[in-house]
């Protein structure tokens, strides 16, 4: 990791860039594969399956069969564990539910708010190097408790043309049926637009690499909503001296194994804590069966020593990092002024990896300085708000002529006529 010491404000944002591509780089080719799934469906996601999954597979959508096979053969404890961390999920997220807002504005005219759930969402699940089934709990939980009443699932086989069975048993027991054999590119652009075998939904979900997150904006372009810009995984942890090296060396090192395009950063006024953690760091990556991926993403990372926590401060929310670890003798004020995070973890006994799986908070978390911008996934993220209204003729006598002299100001004739028409009516 490079180590930064007190570095000037003047070279925060070169030294906080992150390790992607840009649009333009990517842009082109997912231009390509949209236009191609497009015009010719089916034939075109199997022809890029092949290109990058190295698999075509028999058929696109996973059988009955496939499903109550994978069942059988996840284990009973991570079944169990499966189990728990989607009943905490469904607590916290059954918890957002949120009740009708209605209120009288004038005498007479009556507004309301109601929720209604997106009717179609397309969920979609990394599954290349490392099968992510904890990202179907955090996006087809909430989808179900907001009401959803189509649920798909795209995520791409491996070489043998299967899903991962923790995959599908996850899948089943959030009662998703529609699950597709299809990563990468394909997978948006036939959510999308629809194909032969997939449907097009109105809203995609979920995390994935720098192409996934690129052809998840071009979706945009076709009216289809997506949850964020959600990209290569990233954490920054903020440590003092009341924080356990080891600990801190194990959190960073958790989203370094996530890919080679990931970053870690730990920020400190300690110099102390900067030369364990990177002691701790060498020492735990050795022992990692990901090492070589996450010694890439250690590549991009940094150690940065700052002169105070208030300047500390400044910079994480500079950074805006979608996980944010602090521990700190003064944690009340990074938690209470922390401005642009995904997500925060606080303490030594908070690692990253608890909301990863089993906490109940949401995992899909806006990356690469989005979160200045962006919520996490949450119950809201499937649902619509509509406002309703209610004028009597009290009402209308009560407001209608604002209305007139405004329409009137805006040069809006018809406006003011609608309006009109229905004063003279009650005189």
């Amino acid at each position: 990791m490079e180590k930064v010491l007190n570095p000037d404000k003047s070279t925060w944002e070169t030294l906080l860039k992150r390790p992607t591509q840009t649009v333009a780089d990517i842009e082109k080719i997912v231009n390509e594969i949209f236009s191609e799934v497009k015009t010719k469906g089916d034939s075109a996601v199997l022809k890029y399956t092949q290109l990058f999954d190295g698999i075509t597979p028999d058929t696109i959508l996973v059988s009955g069969e496939e499903i109550n096979q994978a069942v059988k053969s996840v284990s009973s404890e991570l079944k169990e564990a499966i189990d728990l961390a989607k009943a905490n999920i469904t607590t916290f997220h059954a918890a957002q539910k949120t009740e009708q807002v209605s209120v009288e504005t004038t005498n007479g005219v009556t507004c309301w708010q109601e929720k209604r759930p997106i009717q179609k969402v397309g969920l979609y699940i990394p599954g290349g190097s490392a099968p992510l089934f904890s990202t179907i709990l955090m996006l087809a939980v909430p989808a179900t408790i907001a009401g959803c009443k189509e649920i798909m699932l795209c995520t791409p086989p491996d070489k043998n043309g299967e899903i991962n069975p923790a995959i599908l048993y996850t899948a089943k027991l959030c009662g998703i049926a529609k699950i597709y054999k299809i990563g990468g590119i394909q997978a948006i652009a036939a959510m999308t637009f629809g194909t032969e075998t997939v449907p097009s939904v109105y809203k995609i979900f979920g995390p994935g690499n720098q192409y996934v997150t690129v052809a998840k904006q071009l979706a945009t372009k076709y009216n289809v909503a997506i949850d964020m810009p959600a990209g290569p995984s990233e954490l920054l942890v903020y440590a003092d001296d009341t924080a356990n090296p080891a600990f801190v060396a194990s959190d960073l090192l958790s989203q370094a194994e996530h890919g080679p395009d990931s970053q870690v950063i730990l920020v400190s006024t300690s110099e102390k804590m900067i030369a364990e953690t990177e002691k701790e760091v060498v020492k735990q990556l050795e022992q990692l069966p990901r090492k070589e991926i996450a010694t890439q993403a250690i590549e991009n990372s940094k150690l940065i020593l700052i002169n105070s926590e208030k300047e500390a401060l400044e910079m994480i929310n500079e950074y805006a990092p979608e996980h944010f670890i602090v521990i700190s003798e003064n944690e009340d004020y990074f938690v209470t002024n922390i401005q642009n995070a995904g997500s925060v973890f606080i303490g030594n006994y908070t690692p990253e990896s608890a909301g990863d799986y089993a906490s109940g908070t949401n995992h899909t978390l806006p990356t690469n300085g989005y979160a200045k911008q962006y919520s996490g996934v949450n119950l809201d993220s499937f649902l619509r708000s509509m406002t309703f209204q209610k004028i009597t003729e009290t009402g209308i006598k009560n407001i209608g002529s604002a209305i007139e002299i405004m329409a009137e100001a805006e040069g809006l004739q018809a406006h003011k006529n609608a309006v009109s028409l229905r004063l003279k009516s009650l005189k």
